[in-house]
Formats: structure tokens, C-alpha cells, sequence
């Protein structure tokens, strides 16, 4: 019996009862659609913060106050306000330091903001002009601030998009308006191109205010959030982490690298970390879709061994004509991998249009990996193959009078 004739009868057989093949390949259409929309929703959100974390600038280095392992450089338990804008000018004049090309000493501050009417609680952050920059932003309208903002403690303004449509409204200019952070009157120079974001930092709520007015007048502090530091090149962030690194420790009269009181992180760390979370979460999602494949599975062979107990005296005819059990396995076999692979072929195509209609209902991207849907195939051959081999075995190896006496 050729293999062509095999395939040809058990399409055959199985469109005889469609209702049940149709339900007995529903748990691998819903299996193989939800793994492919979830590691779609996966890989659309990691490709996302991927995104936002390089769009805060090329080759960053941050130092922070605090504690952290870093490569290098080991911090310690230390203080919250460690960090001085003597710091940052020792870095960007040191001549120990050649890694470094650009240095931001920044100041950050949750507070609430109002102007006629609105108000909201967003991220004040006290910047130099160096930031814009150091930090790819992009205006789309007015200016930045400046060195002459800087050094004559200006109270102007540079607002995120989203800070515009919270305070004045969306397809409204605010320049030249004032706004009131902390009960002090400021007036909007400039308004920030969009860059997006979510969670803990969203690059365009946001308000920049010059450094000095925001340790000076509007907080009055003399300590910094955060320097972030331009590297040169992508090649020599490990070698800048650690030259700065060890310029710290001596500059805060520490000997032993494992009491830094400060911390230096860099893009490759931060995207590690986001990269390993959202992995965990779209491989936790995943396991818990591919549990309906499983039940797909059995749900197969039940329906298989089912047929095999129908079709018992067939089986027997077919034995005693001197069909081999080889034959018999290929029927059943056969049977079932058309099974699963007809039910990963269509949640194949359901998981694409559910990813894209979630890409679409979130504004999020729309990301189909080619490895997702090989990866379903192959989950499909297997499921065929493995919950198909039993009942298949089974009726092989009925016995030929056995079978024909069966009632």
C-alpha cells in the first residue's frame, strides 16, 4: 500500500465524522494560537523597552547613589546623597580619564505642578545643557535650556508632551505660558519631541528645569540624583565604569572598592535586567498556554483510541487480507499527525491575526518571530506523533480472529 493511498484514506475516515475531528483538533488550535500570541506579546514588549532604553541615550553610563555589584567595581551600603556636581566636574576634567566624552550632573524630584485649572504630579528634573545631548532629546518646539539659564538661575522650563497635554490640552503651544512647581512661578521655553515610554520612567512626562534653580531655589539641596557620563565608544563603557569608578573611591576617601557608596550602571546592564525579565514573563506565559496543548494532545488520543475501538473489526479484515502490522500503525499514525498538524496550521494563523489585533488595541508592535512558528510545527509533529503512536500500536497488534469476532 502506498503511502499516497495511506494519507488519501485517512483523510477520508477523518472527514466521515467532522464534528469530532473538529473538536478533537480544537485544544491544538487554541495551544499552538495562544503560544504564538503570547511570545508575539513577549517580543513586541521586549523589543519596546529595548527601545526606550537606548532612546535615553548612546553609550550612557549612570552613576547613582547607593549600592550595586557592578562589573569592575563593587559597591557597598552607602548614603542617598553622595553624589555632588563637584563629582561630575572632577570626571569631566580629570586627565586620568580618557573613556568619558560628556558629562551630565542631573537632579530629579517627583512634585506636583499646576497652571490655571490642571494640574498633575510629574518628574522635575534639574539638568545642564549638556543633557540634551548626552540624552538624544529632541525638541519640537522652542529651545533647551542653557548656559546663560544656568548661570543666572532662570526659572524657565522645557515640558514632555505629555506634561503639555495634562496642563494645557492636546494641539495647544504652551510657550511663553507659566506653570507653578513647588509654589514657584516658571515660564515654558520649549517643548520635547515624543519618545514614549511606560513603568517606572516615561521619557515624556517629564518637565527639565536648569540645575542650579533646582538645588538652589527650588529644593535646596547641594547633592545630585544622577551623573550620566557619554562614553566614547560602545567598545570602552566596561574600561569607563572603571576608571570612574576608582576616581570616586578617591574622591570620597574610600580604599576599598566593596564600600563604594555609589553605584555605576550602563545600558547593557539595564537592558540585560529588562531583557530577563520580560523573558520570564512570556516563558511563564507560554508554559501555561502550552498546558491546552498537552490537553490537545490527550484529547487526540482519546479520539484515536476511540476510532481504533470502532473500527476493531476493519482491523482485523485488513489482518487477515495480510495487511502488516506496519501498515496498521502507519493508518492511525497517519491519522493523527493530519490531526494536529491541520489544528497547528490554524492556530498558526489565529495567533498572527490575535497578535496583530493586540498590536493594534495596545499600540504596541507587531512582532512574529519565524523561529515561533517553526517552533509550532514541530510542537504539532510531535503532539501527532507521540499521542498517536498508542492507539496506532494498539490496533496493530490486535489479533486478526479476535478482531473480526468483535461486537
Amino acid at each position: 500500500m502506498e503511502f499516497s493511498e495511506i494519507i488519501t484514506e485517512a483523510i477520508g475516515t477523518l472527514s466521515v465524522n467532522k464534528l469530532r475531528t473538529g473538536l478533537a483538533t480544537l485544544g491544538i488550535v487554541i495551544g499552538i494560537g495562544s503560544v504564538i500570541a503570547l511570545l508575539s506579546l513577549g517580543q513586541a514588549t521586549q523589543a519596546a523597552i529595548t527601545s526606550q532604553i537606548q532612546s535615553l541615550g548612546s553609550n550612557l553610563l549612570t552613576i547613582r547613589p547607593g549600592s550595586i555589584s557592578q562589573q569592575g567595581v563593587r559597591g557597598a551600603a552607602g548614603g542617598r546623597t553622595t553624589l555632588t556636581l563637584d563629582d561630575a566636574k572632577a570626571i569631566s576634567t580629570s586627565q586620568e580619564i580618557t573613556t568619558i566624552q560628556n558629562v551630565s550632573p542631573e537632579f530629579e524630584r517627583r512634585t506636583q505642578v499646576t497652571t490655571a485649572g490642571f494640574n498633575t504630579n510629574t518628574q522635575i528634573i534639574g539638568v545642564t545643557s549638556i543633557y540634551e545631548k548626552v540624552h538624544n532629546i529632541s525638541l519640537s518646539q522652542g529651545n533647551f535650556i542653557t548656559e546663560t539659564d544656568i548661570g543666572s538661575m532662570s526659572k524657565v522650563t522645557v515640558l514632555g508632551p505629555q506634561v503639555v497635554n495634562d496642563l494645557f490640552g492636546e494641539n495647544t503651544s504652551p510657550l511663553g505660558r507659566s506653570v507653578r512647581i513647588s509654589g514657584q512661578t516658571f515660564t515654558v521655553k520649549g517643548v520635547t519631541a515624543s519618545k514614549g515610554g511606560s513603568g517606572f520612567f516615561n521619557a515624556d512626562d517629564v518637565i527639565y528645569i536648569p540645575l542650579t534653580t533646582a538645588q538652589k531655589i527650588l529644593f535646596g539641596t547641594d547633592y545630585l540624583s544622577t551623573i550620566a557620563l557619554e562614553a566614547k565608544s560602545a567598545d570602552d563603557m566596561v574600561e569607563a565604569q572603571n576608571q570612574v569608578g576608582y576616581l570616586l573611591l578617591a574622591r570620597h576617601n574610600l580604599n576599598d572598592p566593596t564600600q563604594a557608596d555609589f553605584m555605576i550602571m550602563n545600558q547593557a546592564d539595564i537592558l540585560n535586567t529588562a531583557s530577563s525579565a520580560t523573558g520570564m514573563f512570556t516563558a511563564l506565559l507560554s508554559g501555561i498556554a502550552a498546558i491546552s496543548l498537552l490537553v490537545g494532545g490527550i484529547g487526540i488520543m482519546n479520539i484515536m483510541l476511540v476510532t481504533v475501538t470502532e473500527r476493531t473489526r476493519e482491523i482485523g479484515l485488513r489482518k487477515a487480507l495480510g495487511a502488516k502490522k506496519k501498515i496498521v500503525t502507519t493508518q492511525f499514525l497517519t491519522e493523527s499527525i493530519i490531526l494536529t498538524f491541520t489544528g497547528g496550521l490554524i492556530g498558526i494563523i489565529i495567533g498572527i491575526v490575535a497578535s496583530f489585533i493586540i498590536s493594534k488595541l495596545t499600540s504596541s508592535l507587531f512582532v512574529i518571530s519565524p523561529s515561533s512558528i517553526l517552533l509550532a510545527f514541530l510542537v504539532s509533529a510531535f503532539i501527532g506523533i507521540l499521542f498517536g503512536w498508542y492507539p496506532a500500536q494498539k490496533a496493530a497488534n490486535l489479533q486478526p480472529i479476535e478482531a473480526l469476532r468483535y461486537e
